[in-house]
């Protein structure tokens, strides 16, 4: 029932707005009772965060993820994260999320609030674990891990996400998502090479 509810509500958000999207419109589309409905959601805006929350859990490294041994090893988990990240905030699904905080910006501020708290911060938050791995395993030098995350998404995005997101360019193929996360990595570790050793 939870997955049918979220379901609905997210295509609803999509069709009719978030101002729009009536709790009763969602528990139609879901054949559910509003009650149900409430039982499991406090709220609209409590359905809205549990659908991003749930795809942004896509997006989180897992505590199992290998930590890098060498420099060879780290180019290719952050070209793999890099990839997932890529692949999942172009899915159509999550352009129109973003679509709609960015429509919905006037009227209901809390769309953006909860996309940015349980997606956008997610993301920050696996790529800054990647490299804090990395830079406590010697692999690559300090610096503001802040500063190193931003820097590490300005190289995978590039304006690609802007792009997709105001309809100029389609999601690329899979193989071009790959090549892209495979380039932004290499380009990071060029920017943050491995410290030297102390003798």
């Amino acid at each position: 029932m939870r997955e049918r509810i979220l379901c609905a509500a997210m295509e609803t958000f999509i069709e009719s707005g978030y101002a729009g999207a009536s709790t009763l419109k969602i528990a139609r589309r879901a054949r559910v009772s509003k009650r149900e409905l409430y039982a499991l959601f406090g709220s609209k805006q409590a359905m809205l965060a549990a659908c991003i929350a749930e795809r942004a859990q896509r997006m989180r490294v897992p505590e199992t993820l290998p930590r890098p041994q060498d420099r060879r090893m780290l180019a290719a988990l952050l070209t793999r994260f890099g990839t997932v990240l890529l692949r999942e905030i172009c899915a159509p699904e999550v352009i129109a999320v973003f679509r709609l905080a960015v429509l919905e910006a006037p009227r209901s501020p809390e769309v953006a609030r909860t996309l940015d708290a349980n997606g956008r911060r997610a993301s920050r938050a696996a790529v800054r674990k990647v490299v804090a791995r990395a830079r406590a395993a010697g692999l690559i030098g300090g610096g503001n891990l802040q500063a190193m995350t931003e820097q590490y998404l300005a190289l995978l995005w590039g304006d690609l996400f802007m792009r997709v997101l105001m309809g100029l360019e389609d999601v690329p193929s899979a193989a071009a998502l790959g090549r892209r996360a495979r380039s932004a990595s290499a380009a990071f570790l060029r920017l943050y090479p491995e410290p030297p050793q102390r003798s």
